[in-house]
């Protein structure tokens, strides 16, 4: 075994060096207002769909297209009676849309405290995702589903569009 090399001393190590031509910087900081764009832009969009949906009447037929699952099979899928649910609710007509689709009333409710929150801690600067159990997840395919079987059967006729 040569001598050399086991005496040899470790790497120093490396002195920071300021930044400088060449040598990449710390991103700045973003301002608050483009923080604020994504929300803002997502609520923009959310408002133009609902103000579509309430200006054009799903209960007439031929202006939207009919759910392929309904069509086919007979069966409810989760998301129908939705764009009347959406009619009724930017009509504040909080009745008839829970009679259309309750479950998309619920998911408006939750889209409100979902998207709230996120303004708010991109607001504060704070990371705009916080996390989410996987148990969450399964938890509302569940809810999906089980609201899917209940409106389709005879005792659930309530929940049907």
């Amino acid at each position: 075994m040569d001598a050399s090399a086991s005496s040899a001393a470790p790497d120093p190590a490396p002195v920071p060096r300021a930044p400088g031509p060449g040598l990449p910087h710390a991103p700045a900081p973003a301002s608050r207002p483009r923080r604020l764009a994504a929300p803002v832009g997502v609520m923009a969009a959310v408002v133009a769909a609902f103000g579509y949906v309430a200006a054009v009447d799903p209960n007439e037929p031929g202006h939207y297209p009919v759910c392929p699952l309904l069509r086919f099979t007979g069966v409810f899928c989760p998301g129908c009676g939705g764009l009347r649910s959406a009619h009724a609710f930017a009509h504040g007509d909080i009745p008839a849309a829970l009679g259309s689709n309750a479950l998309a009333v619920v998911g408006y409710a939750v889209f409100a405290v979902v998207w709230l929150t996120w303004t708010v801690r991109v607001s504060r600067g704070l990371p705009p995702r916080p996390s989410v159990a996987p148990a969450w997840w399964w938890g509302a395919g569940a809810l999906l589903l089980v609201f899917t079987v209940i409106r389709n059967l005879p005792f659930g006729a309530a929940l049907a569009p």
